[in-house]
């Protein structure tokens, strides 16, 4: 959808452009860039990435976000099916490999997008803030980082911002706590990239709906345990860098 409104045309092997979504990529029989926005060529483009799965395989953008979107076994294998036959294409057609690269399974596989037709660089969002804030330099100093994201799992790991703030902090030596609205399956994983310690904010079963209400409320609690902790610890609150 993105290229095509770009100017892109994606047809198929009569010479019409195919429709929109995943789906219709197994219709793919040509690739032309002739109309794709001139403007463009004057860009240089640098996608922030929150992941660094591939397009495609049993980290791509099919196997892993399809099922949270919907997706049966059976739809994610006929999705990636479809993205490698893409890939292929864009190989084949703009002399561009992007099935495994880090990051091109984001967003669905806009990442691969990106790269294959507007040479973007392809970058995780983390980095960029990251270099942004001079996070780097910042870290030295802290006794302490407080970071956090909404659900905190076992895909946190690919390069989710909570992850990418650990692995500098513990370049350093400095703990990290992180503060999530839940934790999901497998979320122990992150405790292996430099993170000290999980919290979850939820006070227990809820609604999705009474989640999002509470959780200012949550937050503030959450962050008085953590504080006590702290205080029992000897770690004062002036010296921690929060992010």
């Amino acid at each position: 959808g993105m290229l095509q409104a770009l100017g892109a045309h994606l047809l198929d092997d009569r010479g019409h452009e195919i429709g929109p979504g995943g789906g219709a990529l197994a219709q793919l029989a040509k690739i032309d860039t002739s109309d794709l926005d001139s403007r463009l060529r004057e860009c240089h483009v640098d996608v922030a990435c929150d992941v660094d799965n591939p397009l495609t395989g049993s980290r791509g953008a099919s196997a892993v976000f399809g099922p949270q979107k919907g997706a049966t076994q059976e739809m994610v294998a006929q999705l990636d099916t479809n993205l490698s036959h893409f890939a292929k294409l864009v190989e084949r057609d703009l002399g561009k490999t992007i099935a495994e690269v880090a990051g091109a399974g984001a967003a669905g596989g806009m990442g691969g997008a990106l790269l294959g037709f507007l040479d973007a660089s392809l970058r995780p969002g983390v980095e960029i803030v990251i270099d942004a804030i001079n996070l780097k330099i910042l870290i030295q100093d802290a006794d302490l980082v407080i970071t956090g994201e909404g659900r905190i799992d076992g895909q946190s790991v690919f390069g989710k911002t909570p992850v990418g703030i650990a692995k500098i902090a513990l370049q350093h030596g400095v703990p990290v706590i992180a503060i999530a609205g839940s934790l999901g399956n497998d979320a122990e994983e992150v405790l292996e990239c430099g993170i000290s310690v999980l919290f979850s904010i939820v006070q227990g079963p809820c609604t999705l709906e009474n989640a999002l209400a509470e959780a200012a409320q949550n937050v503030r609690k959450t962050s008085r345990q953590i504080a006590a902790v702290m205080k029992l610890s000897g770690l004062k609150n002036d010296q921690c860098l929060h992010s």
